[in-house]
């Protein structure tokens, strides 16, 4: 990747007579390849002919003292070349802090030195892009020259320009077409011709295959559609490591760090849900450490944390009012929850300083800080990681030192440069007519091609068109089939298990048993689903956990017969429920069944035995409900004679 890195050395944009100079550091595949001095106006020219992934600048001051003026550099720029502000968009930030994160250290007052690590950070994925254009291109082919009062000849040299203009926005048409882009095209109709010609691409700048040019006749402006706001998009698109505090409760404070210990988020909140403070934190950053002010991490706190698979950390003990008051001295908050929260996060902070430091002795140069911090504190060592990272593409080499910067040139050595500029535009120049010879008549030669070839194109496309038809058919098809293969599987095993069934209850020695996963209705629809529950079914139940008065309902309203409860005893809850709406519930030690897969077996007579059992048990139940109802009765009777008796006295 081709960066360039830019820095003014002395002059003003916004200064008429002092125009600036800049510092230019080209950087290619990492390695810095020079830095130089150069004009505006040699900077746009480079631009041009070397056309860099990344122009790079510290501030956008530097280059276009109002909007007006940046928006015409942006236009300027080739449309391949991206405009970065390395320092951030609307919260921007120096560019030592920046270069610090990636362990790069410079001369604030060189602007050589800042040109370089302007590039190096750029490469490195820092900074944001300026985007000022919308995904819609201008394309405008106009007259260069005006036909005037003219002679004896007006006519035909005014039918010469606009008959000009006619055949290249011919031309422009069909390699927009070739291109498959989609365009609105306006044609103002003049003598001879047409004098102006308007397309409006539905496409960015850098998708059109159109660039501006000037003719004898004919002039094209290609421009992309300004933006009412400027906006700015990170150029990397991996989110900055974040150690965050939490203090959970009724309010919930929130505070995240960056790993150099910046504030990045302080809130707190009485409505916030797990899921929203996941979303707060998703849009700051990548939690890398969750901490709490407590020695054992609250629940809530330990379900977010996993919900990031973020390294934990707590305090030896519980953090004192007064330690966190000593760390939160520095930082505004509007309660305790945020205090609370932020004491959290800054404790881990203090914790890893040193390990960071260290860190930052060992690493040199160009690696991205926080990506190795956060690496080794998942567990790597460190010279796996500066191994593993030196083998990325984004990994720069050391710069230059610094006093292999060029010393700015003398006057006479200055006369002599700009004698072999003068000499190198007018190579460059014949260079380019030669070039613009032959493309004329590479377009000649591709225009017929492709009068010859569209017909050809037409037919491949309708036939494509209908193969795809007829593909997407097939596949939908072939969903179709594996769906219900799959459910020809699901009903022949319900089947066998239906047919295993019905050979038991042919038996009278033995009664068959359904099996229950749980006793919960989740369970009651798949046993349903499966083998199906009708009238005087027996059920076997592993274990009765997470029951409710629901699915007892539904199993009397299915007019199940029993239920068989392995393992330990039944909760007395449940016995009263089961009770209550006379559904027996019959142990499997006294039953003894003998369990396959979702179906089993138990003797009959073992099972009446135990509903018979079940049956005296109701009998002694309902004895007790009628007297305890009887009692209460009579309390309620001599409560009522009571007040009578106080009412007549």
């Amino acid at each position: 990747m081709k960066v360039f890195g830019i820095d003014i050395i002395k002059g003003s944009v916004r200064s008429r007579t002092r125009r600036p100079v800049y510092a230019l550091c080209r950087m290619e595949g990492g390695e810095i390849l020079g830095v130089e001095e150069v004009t505006g106006f040699r900077l746009q020219r480079i631009l041009a002919e070397e056309q860099p992934e990344i122009l790079a600048v510290d501030s956008l001051q530097e280059i276009a003292a109002d909007r007006n003026e940046l928006y015409v550099f942006l236009q300027a720029l080739p449309p391949s070349t991206k405009l970065v502000q390395v320092t951030g968009g609307e919260r921007k930030e120096t560019l030592g802090k920046v270069a610090a994160r990636y362990n790069i250290s410079f001369n604030r007052f060189d602007p050589y030195a800042e040109a370089r690590t302007t590039a190096q950070v750029a490469s490195l994925g820092a900074g944001v892009e300026v985007i000022a254009f919308e995904n819609t291109t201008d394309i405008v082919v106009s007259r260069r020259r005006s036909p005037g009062r003219g002679g004896w000849s007006q006519n035909r040299y005014t039918r010469k320009i606009h008959g000009a203009v006619r055949q290249k926005a011919r031309e422009i048409e069909e390699r927009l077409r070739g291109a498959g882009l989609d365009y609105e095209k306006k044609e103002a109709e003049a003598f001879g011709g047409h004098s102006r010609v308007t397309f409006r691409v539905v496409a960015p700048r850098s998708m059109v295959p159109i660039s501006s040019s000037r003719g004898a006749d004919v002039q094209v402006r290609v421009a992309g559609r300004e933006l009412e706001r400027i906006r700015f998009e990170p150029l990397s698109s991996r989110p900055r490591y974040l150690i965050v505090g939490l203090d959970p409760g009724t309010t919930t404070g929130i505070a995240a760090l960056d790993l150099d210990g910046n504030l990045a988020l302080l809130t707190s909140s009485r409505q916030m849900t797990m899921s929203d403070i996941v979303e707060e934190l998703y849009r700051t950053g990548k939690p890398l450490i969750i901490a709490s002010d407590v020695q054992q991490m609250p629940y809530s706190v330990e379900k977010i944390r996993r919900a990031f698979n973020a390294i934990p950390y707590t305090p030896k003990q519980s953090l004192p009012v007064e330690t966190k008051y000593d760390l939160t001295a520095g930082f505004s908050y509007t309660n305790d929850h945020e205090r609370d929260a932020l004491s959290a996060a800054l404790d881990a902070y203090r914790s890893l300083q040193n390990k960071f430091r260290n860190i930052a002795k060992r690493v040199q140069p160009g690696f991205d800080l926080d990506e190795v911090r956060a690496r080794v504190l998942r567990g790597q060592s460190l010279d796996a990681v500066i191994t593993e990272m030196q083998g990325a593409p984004t990994a720069p080499k050391p710069a230059p030192p610094a006093e292999a910067v060029p010393e700015r040139p003398v006057e006479d050595e200055r006369v002599m440069a700009l004698d072999g500029m003068v000499k190198r535009l007018r190579s460059y120049v014949r260079e380019l007519q030669d070039d613009v010879r032959e493309r004329d008549r590479e377009v000649e030669r591709l225009q017929q091609t492709l009068r010859r070839e569209r017909s050809a194109a037409g037919r491949k496309m309708r036939r494509d068109a209908e193969l795809t038809t007829k593909d997407a058919t097939i596949e939908n098809l072939r969903r179709q089939l594996r769906g219900e293969r799959r459910r020809s599987r699901r009903l022949k095993k319900r089947l066998e298990r239906l047919q295993t069934v019905a050979k038991i209850e042919v038996s009278e020695d033995y009664t068959p048993l359904k099996v229950l996963d749980s006793l919960t209705r989740e369970g009651v629809r798949g046993l349903q689903e499966g083998i199906g529950i009708v009238r005087g079914d027996i059920l076997y139940i592993p274990k009765a956990h997470g029951w409710g008065r629901g699915v007892v309902k539904d199993l009397v309203e299915m007019d199940v017969r029993a239920l068989v409860i392995g393992g330990e005893p039944p909760d007395p809850h449940l016995v009263r429920v089961a009770r209550e709406a006379v559904l027996p519930l019959l142990s499997a030690d006294s039953v003894k069944p003998e369990i396959r897969g979702r179906t089993g077996a138990a003797k009959t007579d073992l099972i009446d035995d135990a509903i018979g059992e079940w049956e005296e048990g109701q009998k002694e139940y309902r004895r007790e409900r009628e007297a305890e109802r009887l009692e209460y009765l009579f309390r309620e009777y001599r409560s009522e004679r009571e007040k009578e008796v106080r009412r007549g006295g």
